[in-house]
């Protein structure tokens, strides 16, 4: 597994190889996908994407970011995760409030984040998810050979294709998801 260009100086293994290092909805997600799925073991003080990519040499321009966000209507809150590159912002008060169908949509609160998915914060991934939310990915995302994202828990990152992050359950691919 180390032919991922963008590993830097990571020691990547199969990520069914090591389940343990991965948040369990992570697990259960990736027993259910055939393409390849790397794993890196890391310091969890440097999960944070810009240290991450410090500390390991890997691009930050091949890193995606996952992040939950919320909005209510009519009295119900709706969950999207929206998947971005790292060097770009998701914009939440316009493409993702329109996608969700609500007044008003901002990132969900970081307990209620972690708590409704069953990762850490830091680490929140696509893959392993709710049933039934809503995966935004940025067409920039999709269209990348070779991506770092998150595992579920601090200590260790998944290198995956754009291709695989859109393929998910209830992924679709937004043009414009990201400025």
């Amino acid at each position: 597994m180390s032919n991922w260009s963008i590993a830097g100086t990571l020691n990547v293994v199969p990520a069914a190889q090591r389940t343990d290092l991965v948040a369990e909805p992570v697990a259960k997600a990736l027993a259910a996908i055939s393409e390849p799925v790397g794993l890196a073991e890391i310091d969890p003080g440097l999960a944070d994407t810009a240290e991450f990519c410090a500390a390991y040499s890997s691009p930050l321009s091949a890193s995606a970011n996952c992040v939950v966000v919320a909005g209510k209507r009519g009295g119900e809150v709706r969950y999207a995760a929206a998947l971005v590159l790292a060097t770009t912002r998701a914009d939440v008060n316009n493409v993702i409030r329109r996608r969700l169908d609500v007044r008003k949509a901002s990132f969900a609160p970081m307990a209620e984040a972690t708590e409704l998915t069953g990762m850490e914060y830091g680490g929140i991934t696509p893959i392993g998810l709710p049933e039934g939310w809503p995966i935004l990915v940025d067409k920039a995302v999709a269209d990348s050979p070779e991506l770092v994202i998150g595992s579920g828990i601090r200590g260790s990152k998944l290198l995956v294709t754009g291709a695989l992050l859109a393929s998910l359950p209830g992924a679709e691919v937004i043009e414009g998801l990201a400025n």
